[in-house]
This record gives structure tokens, sequence and C-alpha cells, in this order.
């Protein structure tokens, strides 16, 4: 495992950092409003035009695609140097940079890549993702929206729930059953679904942090050409889990560096609480606590280290692609790693954890982030595969236990 830069990697490092100095610096806040979608979108957009005038869009897609190119290693220090610097996330193009357009890349048709690919790195198309249903979640195989070929189109009928950035979206990457008759897993095709076409109905589901990113999709006799078939019919499971190999891979990177930034300002926030006379940090148990949840988070950061260094295939650990359940070991842990970081921040900031919002004052502490960190990590053990699906390939795959019927 590789754990310095290597003269090259030193050299991106320092190209990455002095751009993000100046491109960070004057891009201005973020909207303020949560709700105002027409507003973040344009944001993203603008860091996302920044990205691909400096050639940093798409910064691990093949050059052939228009992305960067960049290793693996590379990959991880632009997200790193981008958590440092304070520059923003994907926004609402986390499923069309992650989801639709490696898979595209993976399994798509030059068609179907010469137009989305470029105006996703563009930042002009927005994607979202139509896979869980009310009923058809974790197990996602019992999906039951339906898509019939009526000549040169798909007529879909059904809903999906978690529907993510629905209300911005051109496109949905979505999962369809196409033969009801076969196994679960074998009649399932995956397809590009146009958010302007008639026949969809999106209502929001406003989460327990007060966001509305997730909606629920109801799709009445909605039709999408054929040409639209990503891979071949009926083969959309296997698409499917090319499409989580990116989701489970480098996704929650960013998120894990946020993290750590979390533990290291609850540290500082510790000093200042009042506990009596003294303060939180004053109480050995909860400097302990701290320091737990703290190498838990530097351990996952040495895990994803290595699997990179894996992924690079520097000669360490065998080499080669990085296993479905190295991505699964990852999501389980830092799922646990996350609550047990909220965990301790609320007995850091115990009375003072009734607030979203920053307190000033008498007591000036920046509470909000962290509280929203806290809240954040429920989503985190569902999202990308509850953490009981984790376990169940874990289970399956690495230790070779029986399957689950």
């Amino acid at each position: 495992m590789r754990l310095r830069d290597s003269e090259s990697d030193s050299r991106f490092r320092k190209e990455v950092r002095a751009w993000l100095a100046g491109a960070v610096s004057d891009l201005g806040p973020a909207p303020a409003d949560v709700d105002d979608w027409a507003a973040r979108r344009a944001y993203d957009r603008r860091w996302q035009s920044r990205l691909q005038d400096a050639g940093f869009a798409g910064i691990d897609w093949p050059r052939a695609y228009g992305g960067r190119g960049a290793t693996p290693t590379e990959h991880l220090i632009f997200l790193e140097e981008s958590a440092a610097a304070g520059a923003p996330d994907l926004g609402v193009f986390f499923v069309s940079q992650l989801h639709a357009g490696p898979t595209l890349i993976a399994e798509g048709t030059e068609r179907q890549r010469a137009f989305h690919l470029p105006k996703i790195l563009a930042g002009e198309s927005v994607w979202c993702q139509g896979f869980s249903e009310p009923g058809a979640g974790s197990d996602l195989a019992g999906l039951r929206t339906r898509a019939v070929r009526d000549g040169d189109e798909y007529v879909i009928t059904g809903s999906k729930i978690w529907t993510s950035f629905a209300f911005v979206a051109d496109y949905c990457e979505l999962l369809v059953r196409t033969d009801p008759a076969a196994p679960r897993h074998r009649g399932i095709s995956w397809l590009i679904m146009p958010m302007d076409a008639p026949g969809i109905d999106v209502r929001p589901l406003r989460t327990i942090e007060g966001e509305s990113e997730f909606a629920e999709m109801y799709l009445d006799e909605v039709r999408v050409p054929a040409e639209n078939l990503v891979g071949a019919e009926n083969d959309g499971w296997r698409v499917a889990m090319v499409t989580f190999s990116f989701e489970r891979g480098t996704a929650f990177v960013r998120e894990l560096l946020d993290a750590m930034s979390l533990a290291r300002g609850l540290a500082a926030i510790a000093r200042r609480v009042p506990r009596g006379t003294a303060t939180a940090w004053d109480d050995p148990g909860i400097r302990r606590d701290i320091g737990t949840v703290a190498a838990e988070l530097d351990a996952l950061w040495a895990l994803t280290k290595r699997n990179v260094s894996r992924a690079e295939g520097d000669g360490t650990d065998g080499g080669g692609p990085v296993p479905v359940a190295g991505g699964s070991a990852f999501k389980l842990s830092y799922a646990e790693a996350l609550h047990h970081l909220g965990e301790v921040t609320m007995r850091v900031l115990d009375r003072y954890a009734i607030s979203l919002d920053d307190l000033a004052g008498a007591v000036d502490l920046p509470l909000g982030r962290h509280l929203q960190g806290q809240l954040h990590a429920f989503a985190i053990s569902i999202a990308a595969g509850t953490s009981q699906i984790q376990r169940n390939i874990l289970a399956e795959r690495v230790l070779g236990l029986p399957k689950e019927r």
C-alpha cells in the first residue's frame, strides 16, 4: 500500500491545490435556500463549468470520452484537496457523474456515449436514479415497474421512490421489468428515460435533515425509445451491478473526508462546551470517545488508500481491481463509524443539541454542520445498499456462507 505521494503525484497535488485556491475563492456561497433547486442547479453547473475549463471534469474518466484519464491515486488526491479547500461537491451532478456516465462508458452504445457524455461533463444535463420502489428497496430484484415493448418504444408503468434530484433531472437511469415470467434477476432492463416525457409525476419527499433531495416518481404509460436501452433487454441486473460498483467504490470518499473534518471540529467544540465549572473536554470519557471515532475514520482513510493501491496494481495485495466486497466492507464500516460520530456528537453537545442552527452570543458554537452530520448518518446506513445488504454480500462472497433464501 502506498502511503506517500510519488514525485508525479506530488506535482499533481501542487497543480490541483494551486488551481483550487483561485477557483474556490471567487465562486461565491452556495444558495441558502435548500429547496431552491433552480439556484442549486445553476450553482453546481457554474462549478462544473470551471472544472471542465481546467481539465478536471470527469477526472477519472478515460480521455477517449472527455475525461482526464487520471489514475485512482490522482483521483483520490483531487478529492482530498477539494475537501481541504472547501470546494463544492458534485451536488445535483452526483448521479450523472458517478453513476450514469461511468455506466454508459462501460455498457452504452457509441451513439448513447456521443450524445450523453459531453452533456454530463459540461454540466448541461442532470440525471436522477430510478431504482428503488416502495416494495423493492434493499430487495431490488423484487421491482415491479413494467416496461412493455410497443414497436420502437417501451411503455412504462409503475412507481419509484428515493429518486435523487428528480426535480431538476433531465434524464433518469431507470430499472424496469421487461419479462415478468423470467426469474427475478433475469427479467430486468436498464433504460435511459427523458424526464420531460408525458406521464411522469414527481412528488417531494422531505428528509429528517429538512432536505427535499428525494422524490417519489409515478409513471403512467411513459413512452421511452427502445434505442435508450443500455445493454441487452433483460440483462439490466448485470448492468445495475456495474452501476453499483461505481457507487460503492469511491462515491463516499468525499463524505469520509468531511466526516474526518467533523471529528476534528468536534474536539474543538468540546473544549468550549460548558460542563458545570469545566468543559466537555475535561471529561476523560469524552476525550477517549472522540479519539476512538477519529481513529476509526483514519483507519477507513487507510483502507481507501489500500483499495486505491490495489486498483492501480502497484504490486501490493496482488494488484488488480478492487472486488465488490471491498466496497461493501468500506460502506458498512463507514456507516457504523458515522453513527458512532453522531452518538459522540450528541454526548458532547448535550442540551445544545436541540437546535440545527449555529449558536451566537454568550455561547458561540458552530453546531449546525455537526448536527446535520449526525442526522445524515441515518441515511448513510441505507443509501447505496443497506448495512444488512452489505453484511449479506460479505458473508456470501468473502466468508462463503450459504446464500440467503
